[in-house]
């Protein structure tokens, strides 16, 4: 019978290990380590995102079950408390920065045509209990972390990605994101500032976003709206002069006004900087922000992420960034293969199979028992 290694070996193969020991070697994070390994560690937290396992005790036990399989990945057992110690205190930046360097990796060979590429930015909130409260404090008993993305909407797959505590306001992270020239961004009223619309205006990129309802427009022209169409209107105006405390707005070119019903009835004032597009070009767009509504939710069910192993902020930076190296893995993983198109499928097929000798692209195939063979035994007599 043909060797096969398994399935969590075989997902594996796809990180970059020569860049994970290096930025391990460059953080000086396996200094003076005695018993578990930066990459022990790493391998050990891959486990438990893959699996869904709810607990540190929970991935103690799946690999020492499963030892003899974690030979081919140069990893072992680990005890709770170390894994715990290591989550503590080991450099979470090791982790977010391997997690950069695949995001490059997982969008080489996409068409990258800079016109039609489509960002949507947005935060999601984990619950965190009073044990946080030393970092993630946001009101009296409330503790919470948010993870904040920008998502390729075309490659389906995040770009930037960065953790804070509940308490810190969307927009103070989004000034800190990179910007890339030219492309289009989507974005809700989270990230309401003058002054970052400016900076993505200056760089040529197209900005979809809602009207806060008390903000005004001084129209200079409406334009025509087709006939049975969700668009109730379309105008080109500028927003007020001035901000607030009298300050002078910086974003002073002319923006588009699309008053849009939805289909449950909802009334939405959606701004843009595109003065060419047709009103339902920038109606879709908007309607696009659920596909990264749709990438929280799968990360947080399908990879059990709102069970957190740490309190620390170290800790949940770690499990946060190794979540995302697990989805990319996925998604790396699923394109090996055609037996399984649904991504939810084929991320509870790994789990089920995380531990056994099958190839990726038989998880669908029944495992073949090994057939007797009557010629191949001998008879012994005494």
């Amino acid at each position: 019978m043909r060797h096969e290694n398994s399935v969590f070996h075989q997902v594996l193969q796809r990180v970059p290990w020569a860049t994970f020991e290096a930025l391990v070697k460059a953080h000086q994070a396996d200094k003076h380590v005695r018993r578990l390994s930066t990459k022990d560690q790493f391998v050990a937290m891959l486990y438990g995102q893959f699996c869904g396992a709810a607990s540190l005790r929970e991935i103690e036990t799946g690999l020492e079950s499963g030892q003899s399989r974690l030979y081919h990945l140069g990893a072992a057992p680990v005890r709770r408390s170390t894994l715990a110690d290591a989550n503590s205190l080991r450099p979470a930046v090791v982790f977010c920065n391997l997690f950069a360097v695949m995001l490059k990796q997982a969008h080489r060979g996409l068409r990258r045509v800079l016109a039609d590429t489509t960002y949507l930015i947005d935060s999601t909130s984990l619950k965190l209990d009073e044990r946080s409260a030393g970092w993630a404090r946001f009101s009296a008993g409330v503790c919470g972390a948010k993870i904040h993305i920008i998502y390729d909407a075309d490659a389906d797959c995040p770009i930037y990605a960065q953790v804070s505590a509940a308490n810190v306001n969307d927009i103070t992270i989004a000034q800190q994101m990179p910007i890339e020239p030219g492309a289009t961004y989507v974005f809700d009223l989270g990230y309401y500032d003058y002054r970052w619309w400016a900076m993505l205006d200056d760089a040529g990129c197209r900005i979809v976003t809602r009207f806060k309802k008390n903000t005004p427009l001084r129209m200079i022209e409406e334009l025509r709206v087709p006939k049975n169409s969700p668009v109730l209107s379309d105008r080109i105006g500028f927003l007020p002069l001035r901000q607030m405390y009298n300050s002078h707005n910086p974003m002073d070119n002319a923006v588009r006004e699309v008053r849009v019903m939805t289909e449950t009835g909802k009334l939405l004032r959606i701004l843009s900087n595109d003065l060419d597009a047709s009103a339902e070009e920038i109606a879709e767009l908007y309607k696009r922000r659920w596909a990264i509504e749709l990438f929280f939710r799968w990360v947080k069910q399908t990879l059990k992420i709102r069970h957190l192993f740490g309190t620390s902020g170290n800790a949940v930076r770690i499990q946060i960034a190794v979540a995302l190296i697990v989805f990319l893995l996925l998604r790396l993983a699923r394109e090996t293969q055609n037996a399984v198109s649904s991504p939810l499928a084929f991320a509870r097929l790994i789990r089920i199979n995380l531990m056994n000798r099958r190839r990726l692209d038989r998880l669908l195939e029944p495992e073949q028992e090994p057939r007797f063979n009557p010629n191949q035994m001998k008879l012994q007599w005494t």
